[in-house]
């Protein structure tokens, strides 16, 4: 990226990057912020293919833009910027150094290509009282007008909290739509949480863009099937259906070359049941998109905030209330759902009327 192209490249983005350290993360004078990034190391750049080259760097890029945007606009404010090799898979513990440095900053921005949400590493830095905005697949137009990031905030706080109040106390949950998707599973007694952008105070983490209500279904208890839409998911040009017994995945159809690397991924071609694969195979979260700006349908960081859409992920849920702890974590969007929350429609083919 040439000298001018990345001057006008910074001063695009330049307005919107000052906001979200100011208004979602608090950012105060005396405080210490860190920029976090992955890239590709030496072997990756024989093995894997140019267009996830140029997407991983691309995000390197923008990562140190705003690390430079940082350090011009934050007065007051020591930012630092720690970037390391990419760990191949959404969930993935890095490398022991990066839990440890973003346990010293009072402020973590992750720019990442593989999500550190469901890690350690995140983990151990909230404990220690980091607030973080964990971005994984995060795109430069994300941050221009009309985007998931060009949102009140606040009013998605408000939306997503009253919907997480209404759903409290919910026992069994059930989502059907007109593409096959027919899944039931338990959430009796766990907490549902808010992802609404704002992380102003010790220990709060959360993606952004943000816009979600999310809870860990009680572990063994989802069955059904869950179909994963051709556009819905990077890469995916055929629908793939999930099938679900007792709380994992149990077999996949379709989908694709997508298809076949999330069979071997779960070890379903081979049979495998040791404790590695079925962790990675259990349904470990449902949620429910709250951003009305989102919309790219193929990116699942702002896919799965979609207003009228849920998810269903798989894999760790240990880091938001559940039990199993999985080296992935996995999100499918589901578009256009109807949602029944003991047995009484919440939401509609993706309208919500009952707030």
């Amino acid at each position: 990226m040439g000298s001018t192209l990345m001057l006008e490249y910074l001063d695009k983005i330049r307005r919107p990057v000052v906001n979200m350290f100011k208004v979602n993360m608090g950012v105060k004078r005396g405080e210490k912020v860190l920029v976090v990034t992955d890239y590709p190391e030496r072997g990756h750049w024989a093995s894997m293919d140019i267009n996830s080259l140029e997407d991983i760097v691309s995000r390197t890029l923008l990562a140190r833009a705003v690390y430079e945007i940082a350090r011009e606009e934050l007065e007051g404010v020591e930012v630092g910027f720690l970037a390391y090799p990419i760990t191949g898979r959404h969930g993935a513990e890095p490398p022991d150094y990066v839990g440890e440095t973003m346990a010293e900053y009072d402020v973590v921005v992750a720019i990442t290509s593989f999500s550190l949400s469901h890690t350690n590493a995140r983990e151990k830095a909230t404990r220690a009282g980091a607030r973080i905005a964990s971005m994984p697949g995060f795109t430069v137009d994300m941050f221009m007008p009309g985007g998931p990031m060009d949102v009140d905030y606040k009013r998605i706080s408000a939306f997503s909290r009253r919907l997480a109040e209404l759903l409290e106390r919910s026992k069994v949950i059930r989502v059907v739509t007109r593409k096959g998707t027919d899944i039931t599973f338990s959430v009796e007694g766990r907490k549902w949480d808010v992802d609404d952008g704002i992380y102003d105070k010790p220990g709060l983490w959360g993606n952004l863009p943000a816009g979600e209500v999310f809870v860990a279904p009680i572990e063994g208890t989802a069955t059904g099937r869950i179909v994963v839409e051709a556009g819905w998911y990077p890469n995916l040009k055929d629908d793939m259906i999930l099938y679900v017994e007792q709380g994992h995945v149990v077999n996949i159809e379709g989908g694709g070359g997508v298809g076949e690397k999330l069979r071997s991924l779960l070890g379903l071609d081979d049979g495998e049941s040791s404790e590695l694969y079925m962790a990675r195979r259990n349904i470990a979260e449902f949620g429910i998109g709250t951003n009305p700006n989102a919309r790219r349908p193929d990116n699942v960081l702002e896919a799965e905030k979609i207003l009228g859409t849920i998810h269903i992920a798989i894999g760790d849920n240990k880091h938001f209330g559940g039990n199993v702890e999985a080296d992935i974590h996995e999100d499918f969007i589901v578009p256009k759902p109807t949602v029944y929350v003991d047995g009484r429609i919440f939401m509609e083919e993706g309208k919500i009327s009952i707030v």
